[in-house]
C-alpha cells in the first residue's frame, strides 16, 4: 500500500478539511507514519477517520482528535510535555516532533513496553515512558509546560493541575464513561485556572486514584 499517499489524503481531508490550521501540526502528521502504531492486521485502516483497537481494551484515537488535542496545546519547541495514556505511542510521537521532551505514563505494562520499543525503533529518543497511575501524573519530572490526557476522566485530577507550570495548558476529556467534553485548562497561577470547552468526544475511561475506579 502507498502509505505516504494515504497519509497525505488523511491530512488534506480529515485535518485541513476540518479546523486544523497549525502548519507545524499538519507537517508532523505528514511525517509520522501512523501505520507503524497499529496492529498488523489493521495497517490498511491506519489512516481511516476513526479510532482503532490496540489491545487491552484500549484504542489509538481518531487522527482528527489527536490533531485537535495537539493543536489546542500550542506547543513550543523547548517545552516539556506530560502525556497520560501512552497507548500505542502515536500521540507521543506527534508530541515528540513538536517539543523538547515528552514524559508519558501508561497503566498497562505491555502497552508501555510495546510503545517504548516502537518509538525507539522509529528514532524518537525524547519520549520517556513510565508505568504508573496516570491520574497522579509524574511528579518527579514536574512542572510541565503542557499536559495531555488521552482517556476520559470524571473530573480534572488535582495532581495534574498541581504539576502544570504557571502559563501551562492541560487538554483532557471530562465527562461520564460514555460521553465527554474535550476541555482545555490554562493555568494562570495556582489560584487561577481558566477552563474552555472545545467539543464533544468519546474516549476510553481514565482508570486510577483520581479517575474511574479500577
Amino acid at each position: 500500500m502507498d502509505f505516504g499517499a494515504l497519509r497525505k489524503l488523511m491530512v488534506d481531508r480529515q485535518l485541513k478539511g476540518r479546523d486544523i490550521t497549525d502548519e507545524r501540526v499538519l507537517t508532523v502528521f505528514l511525517e509520522v507514519s501512523r501505520h507503524e502504531f497499529v496492529q498488523e492486521e489493521l495497517k490498511s485502516s491506519a489512516y481511516d477517520d476513526c479510532p482503532l483497537p490496540i489491545g487491552q481494551g484500549q484504542t489509538i484515537s481518531q487522527p482528527y482528535m489527536v490533531a485537535l488535542m495537539t493543536q489546542i496545546l500550542k506547543l513550543q519547541t523547548q517545552e516539556r510535555v506530560l502525556e497520560i495514556g501512552t497507548g500505542s505511542g502515536y500521540q507521543s510521537a506527534i508530541l515528540a516532533r513538536l517539543c523538547k521532551e515528552v514524559y508519558s505514563v501508561e497503566r498497562i505494562d505491555n502497552l508501555a513496553q510495546g510503545a517504548q520499543n516502537r518509538l525507539k525503533k522509529l528514532g524518537f529518543g525524547n519520549v520517556h515512558i513510565v508505568v504508573a497511575d496516570g491520574t497522579m501524573g509524574l511528579e518527579q519530572f514536574a512542572p510541565y509546560d503542557a499536559i495531555i490526557v488521552t482517556a476520559a476522566s470524571p473530573q480534572i485530577p488535582g495532581a495534574l493541575l498541581a504539576q502544570l507550570e504557571d502559563g501551562g495548558r492541560l487538554a483532557i476529556p471530562v465527562g461520564d464513561r460514555f460521553s465527554q467534553v474535550l476541555t482545555l485548562c490554562e493555568k494562570k497561577s495556582k489560584e487561577e485556572i481558566i477552563q474552555k470547552q472545545i467539543c464533544g468526544c468519546m474516549f476510553v475511561p481514565l482508570l486510577g486514584k483520581e479517575g474511574w475506579p479500577i
